[in-house]
């Protein structure tokens, strides 16, 4: 085995990192940075395949890493985010939201894993979610309260939906 197989994998464990840093920041109530270091593990992970690609590397093994890192970063850290940024406003409705979103975003994940489609996504990535939620944490000053169980809600039903999106 060539040694250059660890690169993707030390970006793809970035990833995960950074998750669980935006994780500590959300309990420390610093919700802007949290938001922002989702951010840059959405960085972390466009770098990741890139450079198993680039070196001839890619595995299964890579791939399943990579899903279990998103999950973290892009699943369970937004969950967290908006549910003790906004959501934990509304009760136990609002933990409710927030768990479907990291659900639902598991469920992704898993179905993506097993359809291996090559033309297309099915349903929206979690990465572009967990992005989306982190942008909206990071205009909450700027957006009604009301926006939040919404967004948290499409975007959870857009993960596990039938929709084809394009892969670049």
């Amino acid at each position: 085995m060539s040694s250059k197989i660890i690169i993707p994998h030390v970006v793809t464990l970035t990833n995960l990192l950074l998750g669980i840093i935006s994780l500590l920041y959300t309990m420390n109530q610093q919700y802007q940075i949290a938001a922002a270091v989702i951010l840059i593990a959405v960085i972390m992970d466009g770098m990741d395949g890139r450079i198993a690609r680039k070196l001839d590397v890619a595995s299964s093994f890579g791939k399943e890493l990579d899903s279990l890192c998103d999950l973290v970063s892009f699943g369970v850290a937004p969950a967290l985010l908006v549910y003790s940024s906004t959501l934990h406003n509304m009760g136990n409705i609002g933990l409710i939201i927030a768990l479907t979103f990291a659900i639902c975003g598991a469920i992704r994940l898993a179905r993506f894993n097993v359809l291996n489609i090559t033309t297309h996504f099915v349903g929206i990535p979690i990465t572009f979610a967990g992005t989306l939620m982190a942008v909206a944490i990071l205009l909450s000053h700027r957006l009604p309260l009301a926006v939040f169980p919404l967004l948290t809600l499409l975007l959870s039903y857009l993960m596990v939906s039938n929709l084809k999106v394009p892969k670049y």
